[in-house]
């Protein structure tokens, strides 16, 4: 008989197959699926999740568990094969106490909500989506009873995409970084800074172009990526080497530009994480979503946003909007990409304003959970929000409440990793920096190899070995803390 660990690798691979082709049916039901088809895909995504739950919890997988148990004592705690069981563990012990059937539930409501969602928000109508969303929420509120949170109920929910972290805990940063924020965010409203030049003529073709040219700049394996365009942005992979990222295209503008560069940095962890003889198991995927965001918002903000970057790469961008960007020099065109200004859209808000945008989710999501808001009131709730923490009046629920897909999908308690990964991308970038040198004059070189090697070494080759504040530790020497990434927003915006 093969060894318990053999066996309990040969489940985990199995696992992991499953979930990298959900990974391929939601890739595609965002990108090339008819509409109609939502309901289909319902299916599809149900039996693929009992599948996979039903190998989870099979009473087999808890003994091989039980019989590894004493053994990781003996195991080396920074190897693959002791942090598979952990990972395992965890997973199995959260996931058994989940019903199949609801497992069922909350993947068809996931397929079908999003189709209605993309209805609703071309059509500005809250009302239109409000009955998925309560169907969502329902199962939210249902798997969050099967596991029967020690507390607050919002931390089932967290847990699930940044594991371990608790709702008080990110509750204490993002009000630090809410009572930094505030003034510095009415400070700089006052600025003036000359952005016209961004909205006009940006012929989709010319961007569909210079996108590829961006990644396959800061660099990744040949015939390994892909980009499509999509109502909202996202990145998935199918494996090391078959990494989908998306964007969407505005002819008035290059939004399309820096979602790329976001998306790149989701796809680039998933490029790098680590091959041999896990690969593919669950062990050997992303860290949490929060190490996950601390990877896009640094490609996004950290290079992306940074003038040596566009030192280098500003003439390519010029060379294909010449009637837009001929006569602008490239300290205008940084000082106009870093204009820092209240807006509607999360996706598209400058670096100091955007932390606004995910603490109101934030709230918004645990109201949500403890029943604390009617959903037929979200609408209302949140135009208040908008106004009293950014100064915005929303004109429309397709650039208000409707904007986001998260919850169409039931991804409640999603949100927050956005804004703790802005603050661990400073920490990781203040640190690779002691590591690798002047990362300024990489930049302006156009030389990104260090910093794909110094990522993959120190976040990326990790996978899920260690908890993510402990990968973090070892990454930066500390855990996640809020005041290197408000230094930074002050150094550059102050």
């Amino acid at each position: 008989m093969a060894d318990a660990l053999d066996q309990l690798t040969s489940r985990a691979r199995d696992l992991g197959q499953l979930m990298q082709l959900g990974m391929l049916l939601t890739w595609d039901q965002r990108t090339q699926m008819p509409p109609a088809g939502a309901r289909h895909r319902g299916e599809h995504m149900a039996f693929l999740q009992r599948t996979a739950h039903n190998l989870l919890v099979d009473p087999e997988m808890g003994r091989l568990l039980d019989e590894l148990e004493p053994r990781l004592a003996s195991l080396d705690p920074d190897g693959f094969d002791h942090g598979l069981i952990r990972v395992m563990r965890r997973n199995y012990e959260k996931e058994v106490k989940v019903p199949a059937d609801l497992r069922e539930e909350m993947a068809r409501a996931a397929a079908e909500g999003n189709a209605v969602w993309l209805t609703a928000k071309a059509a500005s109508d809250f009302e239109l989506f409000l009955p998925a969303l309560e169907r969502n929420i329902e199962t939210r509120h249902k798997y969050v009873d099967a596991i029967g949170p020690d507390g607050e109920p919002y931390d089932v929910l967290l847990d699930d995409f940044e594991p371990e972290m608790k709702t008080e805990e990110v509750t204490r940063i993002f009000a630090e970084i809410r009572d930094e924020l505030v003034p510095l965010i009415a400070e700089l409203s006052e600025r003036e800074v000359d952005d016209s030049f961004l909205e006009g003529d940006f012929p989709v073709d010319r961007q569909i172009e210079l996108l590829p040219d961006v990644t396959e700049t800061f660099g990744h394996r040949p015939d390994s990526w892909r980009i499509d365009a999509t109502e909202h942005p996202f990145a998935s992979s199918l494996g090391r080497d078959d990494v989908r990222i998306t964007t969407h295209y505005y002819a008035n503008n290059l939004d399309s530009l820096f979602s790329t560069m976001h998306e790149y940095g989701h796809g680039l962890y998933q490029h790098q994480l680590p091959a041999g003889e896990y690969e593919g198991t669950p062990v050997t995927g992303a860290c949490s979503l929060g190490i996950h965001e601390s990877q896009s918002r640094l490609w996004e903000n950290l290079v992306g946003r940074s003038l040596p970057f566009w030192r280098f790469y500003y003439p390519r961008v010029q060379e294909r909007f010449p009637d837009m960007l001929g006569g602008v020099d490239v300290e205008q065109f940084y000082a106009a990409v870093n204009k820092s200004q209240p807006s509607l859209i999360r996706i598209e808000a400058d670096e100091v304003t955007y932390g606004m945008h995910v603490i109101l989710r934030f709230e918004l999501e645990q109201d949500i959970i403890n029943g604390r808001v009617a959903l037929r009131d979200l609408p209302e709730i949140w135009n208040g929000k908008m106004h009293d923490y950014l100064g915005v009046d929303v004109p429309d629920d397709r650039r208000g409440v409707l904007q986001d897909m998260h919850w169409s999908a039931g991804l409640m308690g999603y949100f927050s990793t956005y804004l703790l990964g802005t603050v661990m991308s400073v920490q990781i970038w203040e640190r690779m920096a002691d590591d690798v040198g002047d990362l300024d004059e990489l930049m302006e070189r156009g030389e990104f190899t260090p910093l794909r090697e110094w990522l993959g070494e120190n976040v990326h080759a990790h996978g899920r070995k260690y908890p993510p504040q402990e990968l973090l530790q070892k990454a930066v020497g500390s855990g996640i803390d809020a005041k290197p990434y408000l230094a930074y927003l002050k150094r550059k915006f102050g």
